[in-house]
């Protein structure tokens, strides 16, 4: 009885080996798909995001710190974004995308600046100032902001290994935001927060191309981050509780993506 169990078992083990071995290793009579899709010059698609989005903020050191505490923080959010491909064939390896989208996102930013009061008399940088009872309204700033976010990248992928293939790709971005209220004269002090419209960023991004028998999905992981400084400083006027507490505020991105072409 155990013999012959035994010998199922090693039947069954050889008849596994050599059906998984056929589907998946050999070669012959295996059709991939969408062959020839990669040597065009010149092909087109669309992508949808999902991001993670957050400020990468440097503190001003005698506004913006109390001893070794930051009285300014940000608060991701999670959003989306959808684009358009277009891409050209530069040789076997490489490739040029430009993937222009939109990105849509809302980040808080926390201000617990009270303590600035101590500087109400002013500084060799800040005239002297009346302060304010900071209202919890005063501490949040929500800022909504929608880009249009134009990647220039440089694709390297490895040889197709049946119906996928890995890459990755780096480039720079054009980032225009268009809710930055960079020309509206009011500022936090009547709870408005300002950025620059037309921003500079690098991405990174790291995926596996799947072929099907009718397009092609890309699913990978991006990383866009700011070279500029984004913030718009407050008026000569405001009380230094708000931008006078930033040095420099920088925009950094994750983003799953999701590609068809």
């Amino acid at each position: 009885m155990w013999n012959n169990t035994l010998n199922i078992k090693v039947l069954a083990a050889i008849f596994i080996s050599g059906l998984f071995n056929a589907q998946l290793f050999r070669t012959k009579d295996r059709q991939d798909r969408l062959e020839g899709f990669d040597n065009q010059k010149f092909s087109y698609g669309f992508y949808l995001a999902a991001n993670n989005f957050d400020y990468r903020l440097v503190l001003h050191p005698m506004f913006g710190m109390d001893g070794q505490r930051n009285l300014v923080q940000t608060k991701s959010s999670y959003s989306f974004g959808a684009g358009l491909i277009g891409k050209m064939r530069l040789d076997d390896n490489f490739d040029l995308r430009l993937e222009p989208g939109l990105q849509f996102m809302s980040r808080e930013i926390i201000f617990n600046t009270q303590s600035n009061d101590q500087y109400a008399g002013g500084t060799a940088a800040n005239a002297p100032f009346t302060p304010r009872a900071l209202t919890e309204a005063d501490k949040l700033r929500t800022v909504k902001s929608t880009y249009v976010d134009v990647p220039l990248l440089l694709e390297v992928h490895g040889d197709r290994w049946y119906n996928s293939r890995p890459y990755a790709a780096a480039g720079v971005n054009w980032m225009m935001n268009l809710q930055s209220n960079s020309k509206s004269t009011d500022d936090n002090a009547n709870g408005i927060f300002r950025t620059t419209t037309s921003n500079f960023a690098w991405t990174a991004e790291i995926g596996i191309q799947f072929y099907f028998s009718r397009f092609k999905l890309t699913p990978g992981f991006r990383g866009t981050f700011m070279i500029n400084d984004e913030l718009v400083a407050d008026n000569a006027e405001t009380p230094p509780y708000w931008t006078s507490a930033i040095s420099a505020a920088k925009t950094r991105a994750f983003m799953f993506v999701l590609k068809f072409e």
